[in-house]
């Protein structure tokens, strides 16, 4: 069986590092794991107001999390936190109360920064944050990924076989985390 896992990205940066490695991880990822890479340029603010209607972009984005075997965050750090457009998109795919489209979903969380502490504030947020509206967070290996910043050549391609061997390992867990929710 393959499992659909939406893979949000938290940056909306054309070159973010994180979609560069949203984009790894797909390729990395054993037959069993399809990551549909997502971005979050097209969903709205969140709005309580708009609950009655709310707005397709919304619609969309709660239909796809509902349809997937699993959720996996890719994020960097912004000032000790997670981006705000990820804050929006939890924000939009939890609601309305009492009916995440995350709920129970297997959930895995990566954060990067090209500086030396690999976006772990950022990480450490998600944790805060999902308990609640998502499913079961993958708990070990834990990743917080460093020194990205010349991890990927022109093209976007991963060259750096330290992050590759990381990468792999990710996945290859979260691969066993998903089947082990899933059955």
């Amino acid at each position: 069986m393959t499992y659909n896992i939406v893979t949000i990205v938290g940056s909306i940066r054309k070159q973010s590092f994180s979609l560069k490695i949203a984009n790894a991880l797909a390729k990395l990822a054993p037959d069993t794991l399809k990551l549909d890479v997502t971005t979050l340029q097209g969903i709205s603010f969140f709005n309580q107001d708009l609950e009655a209607a709310p707005p397709a972009d919304w619609l969309a984005f709660r239909d796809k999390l509902q349809k997937s075997n699993g959720v996996l965050f890719v994020t960097p750090e912004y000032n000790r936190s997670i981006p705000g457009v990820l804050k929006n998109a939890i924000d939009v795919g939890s609601r309305p109360y009492g009916k995440s489209s995350f709920n129970g979903k297997p959930t895995g969380i990566i954060s990067n920064s090209p500086g030396p502490l690999g976006g772990v504030s950022a990480a450490k947020h998600l944790q805060n944050i999902l308990p609640g509206i998502a499913g079961p967070i993958l708990q070990q290996p834990e990743i917080y990924l460093n020194g990205v910043g010349d991890a990927f050549d022109e093209q976007g391609a991963l060259v750096k076989e330290a992050l590759k061997t990381v990468l792999q390992q990710y996945i290859t867990a979260f691969a066993a985390h998903i089947e082990a929710h899933n059955r």
